[in-house]
């Protein structure tokens, strides 16, 4: 190639000799990250209505919930009209509904859920209280089911239409499509109760035994958190298996693979270093949507084994109903699922770079 057909090869406006040194910031890569910067921009966007959106639907929802707060705080107690007036104007219940509504989405954004009527105490404190109890169970759970569900998952695509496939796909399928507040009552009364010559080898519920300390405080929780994790496994790592199975599938066929398969790389080397990367998007998509249900915990679960989490904490409030609880609750829930989305967005252009150009 001769020097002069060399400035042939630049793009774009570096190949303007009349350039005055500013090309650098007009060329592809420059492009690249204005394109980037407008999907980052537009997403955030999206997810700041979104919250709106939730922290609007949270106040009008559960006002639909029959039952008087009122009611329940009264304790069934034979009570005159005065009293009643004081409890609605102590938590604000005698205010237009309109009023209502401004005075919780003014609280709401400067961090003030409001105050739970059953506990008398500060929403955002009660679910301060019990968050990391729900993070240990469900945290613990989303660990093993998307190792498992993404092991299982390119397995059985890898070696799809045969018998192990068919059998890890209709195991998946039919411990996914069972309620797992069934399967976490079948748990207990086998592995907790005990069946015939089986014996109760678990706790029937709770969190710990309590008296106990140090190490044996551990092992403690350890064996109370064995029951709830199996429940939430079986049931959960079935979705991320077919996930991962299907969008594996989707690349056996492409061309890539045979060219690698043709440069003599041995097939678990194909599988690790070429599919799987590129079938990652729909499974990240899912592992960003189980992150956020984390936070949210698993009411029923939860309620079964009698765990004090977030999803037992939001069937309390419920059963009042406690309002400002069950509202803070939502938006919490719904909050964690829109920021791992918006996360899960913002990291696809990194794992597949025509994403957001």
């Amino acid at each position: 190639m001769t020097a002069e057909a060399t400035p042939a090869l630049v793009e774009g406006p570096a190949a303007d000799p009349g350039d005055t040194g500013s090309a650098a910031g007009r060329g592809p890569r420059a492009r690249t990250t204005t394109a980037y910067l407008r999907y980052v921009a537009g997403k955030l966007t999206g997810a700041a209505v979104s919250l709106l959106a939730v922290l609007v639907t949270s106040f009008f929802l559960f006002r639909l919930i029959p039952g008087d707060p009122v009611k329940f705080m009264t304790g069934g107690r034979p009570v005159s009209a005065q009293q009643i007036a004081a409890y609605r104007r102590e938590f604000g219940l005698d205010l237009p509904l309109w009023q209502q509504f401004t005075d919780y989405c003014g609280k709401a954004l400067t961090g003030d859920l409001g105050t739970s009527y059953q506990f008398r105490a500060p929403v955002l404190d009660k679910i301060t209280e019990a968050l990391p109890n729900t993070l240990l169970l469900t945290g613990t759970a989303f660990v093993l089911y998307t190792a498992l569900g993404v092991y299982l998952g390119t397995r059985s695509a890898w070696r799809h239409g045969r018998l192990g496939d068919r059998l890890n796909t209709g195991l998946a399928l039919t411990l996914y499509s069972i309620p797992s507040f069934w399967l976490g009552l079948l748990l207990i009364i086998v592995l907790s109760v005990g069946v015939g010559p089986v014996p109760g080898l678990f706790p029937t519920g709770g969190m710990e035994s309590g008296g106990k300390e140090g190490f044996a405080y551990v092992l403690d929780v350890a064996h109370h958190l064995v029951l709830p994790v199996v429940t939430l496994v079986a049931v959960e790592y079935g979705q991320t298996l077919l996930v991962t199975r299907s969008a594996l599938l989707d690349e056996m066929g492409s061309d890539y693979l045979t060219t690698a398969r043709a440069k003599g790389l041995r097939d678990d080397l194909v599988r690790r270093r070429h599919a799987v990367p590129n079938a990652l998007l729909p499974t990240v998509t899912l592992v960003f949507v189980n992150l956020g249900r984390t936070v949210a915990g698993v009411i029923l679960v939860e309620t079964v084994f009698s765990w004090p989490g977030l999803g037992g904490l939001f069937y309390q409030a419920l059963s009042v109903p406690d309002l400002p609880l069950v509202q803070g609750l939502f938006f919490v829930f719904a909050a964690a699922v829109i920021v791992m989305n918006t996360l899960a967005d913002l990291l696809y252009p990194l794992l597949d770079p025509r994403v957001g150009r």
